[in-house]
């Protein structure tokens, strides 16, 4: 190869030209020098996704991953199953993402957990928020999980016992309550033994009423009014939280004082809730995510129980219902709508 050298132009010595050719293909590349950055699969099982009503609470916890450093599209990859109104699905969504190989599978509230735990028992599987993940059987005990989940657990069934006696501080008069329970999620038996046993040292009936899917919450009402209920306690699960607009709404029409177990119902027009927050559980199950992906295992990853809880109050809910909530009450409550 010739090369012309026109009058005024430098003339490169032709050693120190052949070095910086050479040297053009020695300088390593950016992407040779920088290994790209891991991309991490991880699996969503729920209700509802996040782009539903009743799917919020996910976004607490993919701000959670985020704080860590996860961002979707960047390091993060999410396959996302969810079974809405159809809960039999679940068997099939859960092994749906165990034939994607996640990495991580996070599971929202019973009974998504237990439809990944029949699913795998190898992929680390990460609950967000469980009433009693030992009761159920996915977990030989809090400390010491010793299977392939992990995570949140909400104390729900203790919780459950203190519903009844604040529904009686703020009915005095309440001499029966129905309990809204949904026999589709195994470890809400559990939840009505505590019920039941807070509800006898109030000298308190209570009566037990089934909704297994949404078109079966607006059949019990008229099952409550015709059993002359006082009152009624709402137990948590997905579907339910997905229909909290729906329940507190029938509540008020049907003139029933209601108790929940997460301040999202208040929110909704509900009238009092008591209970963990669940935002905070859904971001501090980011946390778990984090920890597998480095290398723990979640058999050795103790689950996490609450120590923070909340009560709210709809005022106006109160009024609408004719009802005054004592200062002993209202002084508890982290949220009071106006």
């Amino acid at each position: 190869m010739r090369i012309r050298v026109k009058p005024g132009d430098r003339v490169m010595d032709r050693r120190a030209w052949l070095m910086g050719i050479f040297g053009l293909f020695s300088i390593p590349r950016v992407s040779d020098a920088q290994p790209a950055a891991k991309i991490y699969r991880i699996g969503l099982l729920g209700g509802s996704s996040p782009t539903d009503p009743g799917g919020r609470v996910w976004e607490a916890f993919f701000q959670g991953l985020r704080e860590l450093g996860y961002v979707e599209g960047q390091n993060l990859l999410v396959e996302g199953r969810w079974y809405g109104e159809q809960p039999d699905r679940l068997p099939s969504l859960a092994a749906d993402l165990v034939r994607a190989k996640v990495e991580v599978i996070v599971a929202g509230t019973a009974p998504s957990p237990e439809a990944a735990e029949r699913a795998t028992s190898t992929i680390p599987i990460v609950m967000a928020s469980h009433p009693d993940p030992v009761g159920s059987g996915l977990a030989v005990s809090l400390a010491k999980p010793g299977k392939n989940v992990t995570g949140l657990s909400t104390l729900s069934p203790e919780l459950v016992g203190k519903q009844p006696q604040l529904l009686k501080e703020v009915v005095p008069a309440i001499s029966s309550a129905a309990v809204l329970w949904n026999p589709t999620v195994p470890s809400q038996r559990l939840s009505l033994k505590e019920a039941s046993g807070a509800a006898r040292s109030l000298g308190m009936q209570l009566q037990f009423v089934e909704a297994r899917a949404p078109a079966d919450i607006a059949k019990a009402f008229p099952v409550m009014m015709k059993a002359r209920a006082g009152g009624v306690v709402v137990l948590g699960g997905s579907m339910f939280f997905s229909e909290r607009s729906q329940i507190a709404k029938l509540a008020a029409r049907s003139r029933l004082p209601a108790i929940y177990s997460v301040r999202e119902f208040v929110e909704a027009g509900g009238l009092l809730a008591y209970g963990a927050s669940i935002r905070e559980s859904w971001r501090r199950a980011a946390t778990y995510v984090d920890k597998i992906l480095k290398g723990s295992k979640p058999s050795d990853l103790p689950i996490e129980q609450p120590t923070k809880f909340e009560m709210a109050i709809n005022l106006m809910a109160a009024r609408a219902l004719e009802l005054t909530v004592p200062p002993s009450v209202l002084v508890q409550a982290e949220q009071i709508i106006q």
